[in-house]
């Protein structure tokens, strides 16, 4: 019987390995258009406009949308020197977007303006404690990867990604309420299943999410 339910065991790890892999290969890069740099309000109405929503349409996001949206989060702005549309302490740009949607969950690849497949399984409704996040159309993860903070302690590290993070998720309020799109920033998340569920390495830590759709 222990022999049975051994290998019974390794038959089901194999083909749920298998699986993962498979779904891994079948999630295809997302090449984002250039932004569109002449879209939107003006900043000023953009301030005055600026809100946290929860309620959001299942609508998809067209990529487009996604170019703009990710560029003015974190894109670069600056090709010379590789610097962003928000800063960084000490230029270590530690603060990764992760793109939970539907089809499966992306990393933004400011340096190739694409996203790049991680895995192929819907986990937004793991990106977050309250009930529209499993529907909404976008989910981003912001992850802070403390293995780039050169000799930081622990102490810096939380604080300065915590900081880099906030000035992200505030450009991602700016565009939202630029082209009249509703988000919120969360901080109420399960981090370590999420972590587990993203294939997240030890010294990659969740700092926040940010909800991203239509009104609904």
């Amino acid at each position: 019987m222990f022999k049975k339910s051994f290998l019974t065991g390794t038959v089901v790890l194999v083909i749920v390995s298998f699986i993962t892999i498979s779904w891994s290969a079948e999630l295809l890069p997302v090449k984002l258009p250039p932004p569109n740099l002449n879209s939107g309000k003006s900043l000023m109405q953009s301030l005055q406009a600026r809100k946290s929503s929860r309620d959001f349409s299942t609508k998809k996001l067209p990529v487009e949308v996604l170019s703009n949206l990710l560029w003015a989060a974190c894109g670069i702005n600056r090709p010379d020197s590789g610097r962003r549309t928000a800063p960084s302490a000490v230029n270590w740009q530690e603060v990764d977007i992760y793109v939970a949607m539907a089809d499966g969950l992306y990393l933004y690849n400011a340096k190739e303006h694409v996203l790049k497949p991680v895995i192929k399984q819907d986990i937004r409704e793991l990106t977050g404690k309250q009930t529209f996040v499993k529907d909404a159309p976008v989910n981003l993860i912001y992850v802070a990867d403390y293995s780039r903070m050169g000799g930081a302690n622990a102490e810096e590290k939380n604080s300065y990604s915590a900081a880099d993070t906030a000035f992200i998720a505030q450009n991602v309020y700016l565009y939202c309420a630029s082209e009249g799109l509703a988000t919120v920033v969360r901080g109420s998340i399960d981090r370590d299943i999420l972590a587990k569920a993203m294939q997240l390495r030890d010294n990659q830590k969740i700092i926040l999410s940010q909800t991203v759709g239509y009104p609904k």
